[in-house]
């Protein structure tokens, strides 16, 4: 009697191990998984098409900021994805100084992610960081 509880409890803990294999992205399949490249790329269109190159206007940050946030959060919806997004904006004017940027996070690392993306023209520099989280 003692023999079969033991296979049977080595052959439930192999199931198990087996359905965490299976289930790498837990629950979700490959195609709704995020992909760094994708991001990186619809953040960038976002900034091109809100600042181009423009030059840089104090009076003008604010509302550049929210559209590229908008803009960026209103094509990653569009992507149809079973994720929540947080957009950060920073832009900043080129004049010799750095732009240090640090960030620290505690998530499911199978599905959860962010990309910082680092856009400049000939007068500012816009740091634009996306985190998504599996709902």
């Amino acid at each position: 009697l003692l023999l079969v509880r033991v296979a049977n409890l080595l052959s439930i803990n192999y199931l198990f191990k087996m359905d965490d294999e299976n289930a790498a992205f837990d629950g979700l399949a490959e195609d709704e998984l995020m992909d760094d490249a994708e991001v990186d790329t619809l953040v960038r269109e976002v900034i091109n098409s809100t600042i181009g190159d423009s030059q840089f206007i104090h009076n003008k940050i604010d509302s550049w900021s929210n559209n590229i946030v908008e803009g960026c959060l209103k094509k990653l919806a569009g992507l149809g994805k079973p994720f929540k997004y947080v957009t950060t904006c920073n832009l900043t004017q080129k004049a010799g100084a750095g732009l240090h940027a640090a960030s620290c996070t505690r998530w499911n690392e199978k599905t959860d992610g962010k990309v910082t993306v680092q856009w400049e023209n000939h007068t500012m520099i816009a740091l634009v960081t996306v985190y998504w989280l599996a709902v």
